[in-house]
């Protein structure tokens, strides 16, 4: 007994708590599927080093980027089987499976990576526990507004995509494809360039930075400058591994997964792609063109319908679509991220 009372002593004195002296160290195997030149890299190494530091020095984390340990469409189940302790998740990858969160990938509907990321991710949080059951839901956000590019000729209105095979970014452009007449290629982006390179598809929506680092810019031609659509992304973490934490460990995680660093995410890569669209115009045989006040309220019109596609998955998980929706504009609205 006595042992035990010095030995607490000499804990108390360190600053070490017994719960502390308990704490398991974890390595956690953060993944993603983009190249490690995508600013992706940079915020979760950011996000990596926040939790280590909060967690004083009991979590530690390693990177792992371009689908080293899976591909992009299985980034969900890597970490809801462990395979990964963090993911990068693309929820539009897998059509009907995640519907609520693809409220944010209506057509002409955000207009700020940063605030549009701190809106997603606030708003979100109500549903996320339900439709990403499996997981920890970590943080939503998204990318800059962006559009179409192709090869072979312009897409002005609605029309000119009948007939075109399109690579859409989600299940959402992928609906509003097929609604035009169009036909959808699926592939992951690193596979975006290969596709287009063997016709295997000939226009593809994709934000600006991204087309460049991608190499996608070597085989498009024509490019739509308007807020057409945005991706939602989330970072997702294998439940089990959160539960082994202690409570401060937990509290590490916790302070990380936030609307506050969903925007700092938002914002890091909303640079990146705004920065792309220099880029694309700097090179001479390629032409950016804006649409009239006339072509944007046709595409606006013809987008209408998704709306309604997109009600009915709600519907179909139990959700009221309309309140969903009009809670992520009213959201929007509050972090002046709603496009006019």
């Amino acid at each position: 007994m006595k042992m035990r009372m010095t030995c607490l002593a000499l804990m108390l004195a360190a600053g070490v708590t017994p719960a502390l002296a308990q704490e398991k160290n974890f390595d956690l195997k953060v993944s993603h599927w983009v190249p490690a030149s995508h600013p992706l890299q940079k915020s979760l190494e950011d996000w990596a080093a926040a939790v280590e530091k909060d967690s004083g020095g009991t979590i530690k984390s390693k990177v792992f980027p371009a689908q080293q340990l899976g591909k992009a469409f299985d980034h969900y189940d890597m970490a809801r089987d462990g395979i990964a302790d963090v993911t990068y998740v693309n929820p539009g990858y897998q059509p009907g499976r995640f519907p609520i969160i693809g409220a944010g990938e209506m057509p002409f509907l955000m207009s700020d990576a940063k605030g549009g990321s701190m809106a997603l991710d606030e708003w979100y949080r109500k549903y996320a526990d339900k439709e990403m059951k499996d997981v920890k839901f970590c943080l939503a956000f998204i990318h800059s507004p962006s559009s179409f590019h192709s090869s072979k000729k312009k897409i002005v209105v609605p029309d000119d995509v009948k007939g075109m095979k399109v690579r859409p970014a989600h299940a959402t452009m992928a609906n509003f494809v097929t609604s035009l007449g169009g036909t959808n290629v699926q592939s992951s982006a690193p596979e975006v360039r290969d596709i287009i390179e063997r016709g295997v598809a000939d226009a593809v929506t994709f934000p600006w930075g991204s087309l460049v680092l991608f190499g996608i810019d070597k085989v498009t031609k024509y490019h739509m400058d308007a807020p057409l659509y945005v991706t939602t992304f989330a970072f997702v973490m294998n439940k089990d591994k959160y539960n082994q934490m202690s409570d401060r460990q937990k509290k590490a995680i916790d302070n990380n997964c936030n609307t506050e660093t969903a925007g700092r995410v938002g914002e890091h890569w909303g640079k990146f792609e705004d920065a792309g669209i220099d880029k694309v115009k700097a090179q001479s045989d390629h032409e950016v063109y804006k649409l009239t006040a006339e072509q944007t309220a046709s595409w606006k019109k013809a987008a209408e319908p998704l709306v309604k596609t997109w009600g009915e998955g709600v519907k179909k998980n139990g959700d009221d679509p309309d309140a969903a929706l009009n809670g992520l504009r009213d959201t929007l609205k509050k972090y002046n991220a709603l496009a006019q």
